[in-house]
């Protein structure tokens, strides 16, 4: 039967079956016109699922809702604003908007609409990675087909300048050695996560949110569930971090906390949890060209250094999940390991005090931060 409305407790509720699909549901409102509307909208979307299947009616914004009940990260997708009750950003640009009839143009034409006389990397980022983590989303719940996308790329071209724009800290790679000064200006807890970074190639949001049950010790292996970019992937654990992982993971929970013990809050600045940290550092070490992503960048670069083949380097960083990699998200992969074992080891970093023994380090700070002065002895080594 088609749908109809009802009244219950003062709101207007539907109830029906369309083509097998039963509903009862509420409208939400009070207002029998502004009911009616719905049910007939309601009614009309129900008809043309059954017909050509959910393809043909799952908007972006849906998609993006299931997405993040799914655990996908918001950053960049927009906000609700409850006064004009409108959205900003990707949800806002292409809210109604049917997933599936997006393409590459409208992707493109989105990015400079939203981010105008933006860089490359800016569009990349706030654009054409949360929407194509949306749309493989949509993909997996089949509101979409698989679709290849193409993201924004570095000029070719050595003419291509940017002299008026400052060279933002953490976008560049650093050596080893010097990321090692920086390291061990850091209190524990901070300098546990960074560290992690230059030896796993992880973005900072991935491990806010690790916790022990993804993590495999004896194989040296992490396996995610979901990445910033919404995809399953596996990350080799160089050599260097077993101890400290071992103990982390005897701790359980999220792995990686702040000196107080607490997770870590989820913000729109993914590395904006570590600023006091990261301040702290500069001042100390007097290394001012250190950020979160510099662990990552510093990573992705000294496996290319080292000969690494560009396939295994991007399956490490997560730029290559395919089907067949995918497939190994759970399964340790030797040429893998191999890669992120050639990385430089620095004795001083690795033997750090909180490598070695971290959950008696965890909640100690740095000298000179607050009134306590618990690494005197690693300052002095």
């Amino acid at each position: 039967m088609a749908l109809k409305l009802f009244e219950r407790g003062g709101v207007f509720y539907i109830r029906g079956t369309v083509r097998g699909q039963s509903v009862y549901e509420t409208t939400g409102t009070d207002d029998k016109k502004a009911a009616e509307a719905i049910r007939i909208k309601r009614e009309e979307k129900l008809l043309k699922e059954s017909i050509h299947g959910r393809i043909a009616t799952i908007t972006f914004a849906e998609a993006a809702s299931a997405y993040m009940d799914g655990g996908g990260s918001p950053r960049f997708l927009g906000e609700y604003d409850e006064e004009t009750g409108e959205w900003s950003g990707l949800i806002g640009h292409f809210g109604k908007r049917i997933i599936s009839t997006i393409t590459q143009s409208d992707l493109d034409k989105a990015a400079e609409k939203l981010y105008p006389g933006t860089q490359y990397n800016t569009r990349n980022r706030q654009c054409h990675a949360p929407f194509i983590s949306v749309y493989n989303s949509a993909v997996r719940d089949r509101a979409a087909e698989k679709r290849d996308w193409v993201r924004p790329r570095k000029p070719k071209g050595t003419t291509v300048k940017f002299l008026a724009k400052p060279i933002r800290a953490g976008t560049k790679p650093v050596a080893y050695e010097r990321a090692a000064k920086f390291v061990l200006a850091m209190s524990p807890a901070p300098a546990m996560l960074l560290t992690t970074m230059f030896y796993t190639g992880m973005r900072p949001i991935e491990l806010f949110t690790l916790e022990d049950y993804e993590v495999n010790v004896a194989n040296r292996w992490i396996a995610l569930s979901g990445s910033k970019i919404g995809e399953p992937r596996g990350v080799p654990m160089h050599d260097v971090l077993v101890p400290m992982f071992t103990a982390l993971c005897q701790r359980g929970g999220f792995l990686f906390r702040t000196p107080r013990g607490k997770p870590y809050e989820m913000k729109e600045d993914e590395g904006g949890q570590m600023k006091t940290a990261i301040n702290g550092a500069r001042k100390r070490s007097g290394i001012t060209d250190i950020a979160p992503m510099t662990g990552r960048h510093s990573c992705s670069t000294q496996l290319v250094i080292n000969g690494v083949h560009q396939y295994i380097k991007d399956q490490i960083m997560g730029h290559a999940v395919t089907d067949s990699s995918r497939h190994y998200t759970t399964v340790p992969q030797a040429p893998l390991l191999e890669a992120i074992n050639t990385l430089p080891v620095i004795d001083a970093w690795a033997n750090a005090p909180w490598m070695l023994d971290p959950l008696a380090w965890a909640h100690k700070l740095a000298e000179g931060t607050g009134k306590r002065n618990d690494l005197i002895a690693i300052s002095a080594a």
